[in-house]
């Protein structure tokens, strides 16, 4: 999205007011924190192709703009577990959209809390989890992103094709130096809750993953904490 498509989308947006705002989050304790009046909230449990589906479902007509919303894997080695990621940018391999810059910064404006810092950064978006820290790296040399996720580049094309203004509010869940525990990674049901027999199942089959996972978990909890401080910003 460019610039000038950006001020055309705010400008189209003004008269939209009363309409709700679309929040796309790929987690069902992310939409939970994010539910509140004014926002029409979906899930797509970390799968782009649901997503992608569900967003066909969608009258852009009946909404005002559209924010991604969640954790993120970090890949700029200095942000820390917490971080606020006001997105100017999604990329894509292929692609890059820009955000709509009187609503990022807004956002960027605002306060952090309990220490946490809110920055500016570049998105990437995939279609599979980035596990490891070699792959993150790679992300990072390919396109310049500073933290990655699976929703922000799909909710950046719907918004890009309608005309809609768009922005991304994510926070570092974990960071560039730590992987992820391959356990987690298939454990996501249909409806974005964790599969918590499916964790049991993979720590019985190797105990060695326990301190990952808390670690892990460790962070994400963190993460969701400061993400609670966003949720006031998103209407």
């Amino acid at each position: 999205m460019t610039t000038d498509a950006g001020e055309d989308a705010a400008q189209r947006a003004s008269g939209r007011e009363g309409l709700p705002v679309l929040i796309v989050t790929g987690l069902k304790q992310e939409a939970r924190i994010a539910a509140g009046p004014g926002l029409t909230v979906i899930c797509s449990s970390s799968n782009p192709v649901q997503l992608r589906e569900m967003m066909t479902s969608f009258d852009p007509a009946g909404i005002r703009g559209i924010v991604s919303f969640g954790v993120a894997g970090g890949l700029n080695p200095v942000l820390r577990t917490g971080d606020i990621v006001i997105a100017s940018a999604i990329v894509t391999t292929r692609y890059r959209w820009v955000t709509e810059a009187a609503l990022t910064e807004n956002l960027t404006a605002r306060p952090a809390k309990r220490g946490r810092r809110i920055v500016p950064g570049v998105l990437a978006g995939v279609e599979q989890v980035v596990t490891g820290q070699p792959g993150k790296a790679a992300l990072r040399a390919t396109t310049g992103a500073d933290a990655v996720d699976m929703e922000s580049h799909i909710a950046a094309r719907y918004a890009e094709d309608n005309s809609l203004p768009f922005a991304a509010v994510r926070v570092i869940s974990d960071p560039a130096h730590r992987s992820l525990p391959e356990v987690t990674m298939n454990a996501i049901k249909p409806n974005g809750d964790v599969d918590m027999w499916k964790v049991m199942r993979g720590i019985a089959r190797n105990p060695a993953t326990i301190p990952h996972l808390i670690s892990t978990g460790r962070d994400f909890s963190r993460a969701l904490r400061s993400l609670k401080g966003c949720a006031a910003a998103l209407g």
